[in-house]
């Protein structure tokens, strides 16, 4: 694969990327930042990808790894620093994106990898390097406690 096709097809998956990285991350900013230093990473490795076909698989993988760094980073953060009391909830979040928050890492990122970047079973496991099957169970499972959370949500609002 030539830089020039790395650099091609790097960009038409950008939208994919994208979109995982801002249900991971929870932050426009984050998710293209994110992007950018998968997208650098995979620049710098992409000579040592085998098939060029699996480049947007690999460039989840990276995405992926990137993303749970970050999550790590403002973890830490997070411990060290204390909230101000008169912090403002943000209104505006949707059910949905606040239910696949509250997922576990390994569930959420089934989630956002099969139904929102659109990845197969089979790219998922993939990207996540797992099998085939503890995809499949992990799916499930998340769709289960997704469709719980919702559901007690929308009796809650009532």
């Amino acid at each position: 694969m030539t830089e020039l096709e790395y650099l091609e097809r790097a960009e038409n998956a950008r939208g994919k990327l994208y979109r995982a990285a801002l249900l991971t991350l929870g932050s426009e900013s984050a998710a293209v930042d994110a992007v950018d230093e998968a997208v650098y990473k995979g620049y710098l490795g992409y000579r040592r990808l085998r098939e060029s076909r699996y480049l947007e698989t690999w460039l989840v993988r990276i995405l992926v790894n990137v993303c749970r760094d970050e999550l790590r980073r403002r973890k830490r953060e997070l411990a060290v620093e204390t909230l101000p009391e008169t912090a403002e909830e943000e209104f505006d979040a949707l059910p949905l994106k606040e239910a696949i928050r509250r997922l576990s890492p390994s569930l959420r990122d089934v989630i956002i990898l099969r139904y929102f970047t659109g990845l197969t079973l089979e790219e998922t496991a993939a990207a996540l390097d797992l099998p085939r099957g503890t995809v499949s169970t992990r799916q499930r499972k998340a769709l289960a406690l997704l469709k719980l959370d919702l559901t007690a949500d929308e009796e809650g609002a009532l």
